[in-house]
């Protein structure tokens, strides 16, 4: 899913969207290393040496990796689990219902 999302970045670069992701991965040192490699540009939050069982996850009901989340401009979770095209569908909706 990393290149969709780098090209989700950079195609709405300067738009009121933000891409925000969680990691599992209980080792920090081993996370960080991914994320270079990667080339994770968007805020990424660590989700604690618990894995899937951190208090992120924990928080937002998250039981399978990954889970997708698209909140609107008002932080409502309007859509769950979309990919790729359907990804890209629901953000720009999201932004042109938040635009009109």
């Amino acid at each position: 899913m990393y290149p969709h999302e780098r090209s989700l970045v950079k195609r709405l670069a300067g738009e009121p969207f933000a891409l925000i992701g969680v990691n599992s991965d209980p080792d920090l040192e081993k996370l960080q290393d991914v994320l270079v490699e990667e080339n994770i540009t968007w805020r990424s939050f660590w989700n604690g040496p618990e894995g899937t069982g951190g208090p992120i996850s924990t928080q937002w009901n998250v039981r399978g990796w990954p889970t997708i989340y698209i909140l609107d401009h008002e932080g409502k979770i309007r859509f769950k689990g979309p990919r790729g095209e359907a990804m890209d569908e629901a953000v720009d909706q999201l932004l042109a219902e938040m635009k009109a």
